[in-house]
């Protein structure tokens, strides 16, 4: 189908303002024009408690951003990792999202400031996503949180670092998650799909800007075909369950269509929801967009069911 009218008027109020693409600035000036992103996310929602926090990496402090739906105790949680093609977005860009989320969900959401290429190329951002759910694990009384519910998400580049996290606590003997949301998540850096052909151009993300974040984020080549760089590359057996969300004109749909299936094979619990008529980064579009906040309910109650308390022993349930 084609794109979506809401989607549509989006790419057209871009077009409308000109200007150069993201592949033709340098970083800063890149950043500096993705910051004006946060204005299609509608209004800030409200939730119980945010705090700013500043928590131990891997070389330097890690900004978070804590976000609880309510004054309870041992709430879930879901650490969370900001898309933005590893370069690009930051804690603010995603606060409205992850507000809603919070909200949506019942879960204390710890927004993570990873370090950002290509100031600190790959590994940086996997390590300090990495290191900050440990983090949270390792405290999760300071937090309210049960560390026995965990689970990690992020879109796009987020979404990466999300799965990634989950083969790095399966590798280390890390926290053991329940969960991973995965957002039109990057799976595969030499992506030749059919999707990355037929809307590589004019539908927001272009494979023009997959090849300068690819650029941006890596030393060399080989480093992006390593699993906890491309995961369509990696042994995925023993992760935990996933809801993987992927948008219909979207370059890279079915790079993540095709990780879904590589989880089903491994045994992995996965549920894909494809968004007709959706363009990539329509899930942090809620104040212009219906179906991302649709999206956004589809997400939480996932997130809920899969964090739910288990029945006591002998209950029957």
């Amino acid at each position: 189908m084609p794109v979506d009218p809401q989607c549509k008027a989006f790419l057209d109020i871009l077009a409308g303002v000109g200007g150069k693409p993201i592949e033709a600035l340098p970083p800063e000036e890149a950043r500096q024009v993705s910051g004006g992103m946060i204005n299609f996310a509608g209004p800030e929602p409200p939730v119980a408690r945010v705090e700013n926090r500043s928590i131990p990496g891997p070389s330097q402090p890690i900004p978070i951003r804590v976000y609880w739906p309510s004054r309870d105790d041992g709430l879930p949680a879901l650490v969370f990792f900001h898309g933005g093609g590893f370069v690009l977005c930051d804690l603010d860009s995603h606060d409205r999202l992850c507000r809603s989320l919070a909200n949506e969900s019942g879960c204390v959401v710890v927004s993570v400031g990873y370090r950002l290429a290509p100031e600190h190329k790959f590994p940086a951002a996997p390590e300090d996503a990495y290191a900050a759910t440990c983090y949270v694990a390792a405290h999760a009384s300071e937090f309210g949180i049960d560390s026995g519910r965990i689970a990690v998400g992020g879109d796009s580049a987020g979404g990466n670092l999300a799965t990634v996290v989950a083969l790095m606590s399966r590798d280390r003997q890390g926290p053991s998650l329940r969960f991973q949301l995965l957002i039109y998540p990057v799976t595969d850096f030499y992506d030749e799909s059919p999707s990355m052909h037929d809307y590589g151009r004019d539908h927001f993300l272009t494979r023009d800007a997959m090849n300068w974040f690819l650029k941006q984020y890596f030393s060399s080549a080989a480093d992006a075909r390593l699993p906890y760089a491309s995961p369509m590359n990696a042994d995925v057996r023993g992760l935990p369950p996933a809801m993987i969300i992927t948008a219909e004109c979207d370059p890279v749909r079915d790079q993540g269509e095709a990780y879904a299936d590589k989880l089903r094979r491994a045994g992995v619990s996965v549920e894909l929801k494809r968004y007709d008529g959706m363009v990539h980064p329509f899930f942090s579009l809620g104040g212009i967009v219906d179906a991302a906040r649709t999206a956004t309910k589809d997400a939480a109650s996932a997130i809920e069911q899969a964090l739910a308390r288990a029945a006591p022993a002998g209950s029957g349930r």
